[in-house]
């Protein structure tokens, strides 16, 4: 799968970087002058989360940084989307001292 978000679809954009010279006129110059423009990408911050979802399994996601700020995702389940409260899965020690405490 590309480098996108499965919540909120944000992805890679294209753009473009202009380069200018000269001083502005604000500083006391003649004013910026274009002197080329470059093609450049605007990356979403992707990162691979590994969620617990309502039903007890363990999916790993990637999801936006925005998206994990929020804390609410948006999962397909039982043919219907619904809105559900983003659980990081605990993996390693950390899963075998949660099972030994309940």
């Amino acid at each position: 799968m590309a480098r996108r978000c499965e919540v909120t679809g944000k992805g890679t954009r294209s753009g473009k970087s202009i380069a200018r010279r000269g001083l502005p006129k604000k500083k006391g110059g003649v004013g910026l002058k274009t002197t080329g423009h470059t093609k450049r990408k605007f990356r979403a911050n992707i990162q691979k989360v590994r969620v617990l979802l309502p039903n007890g399994t363990v999916r790993r996601m990637k999801l936006a940084a925005s998206v994990i700020r929020t804390g609410r995702i948006t999962v397909r389940m039982d043919g219907r989307e619904q809105v559900v409260p983003l659980v990081k899965a605990l993996r390693g020690r950390n899963r075998s001292f949660t099972k030994a405490a309940d």
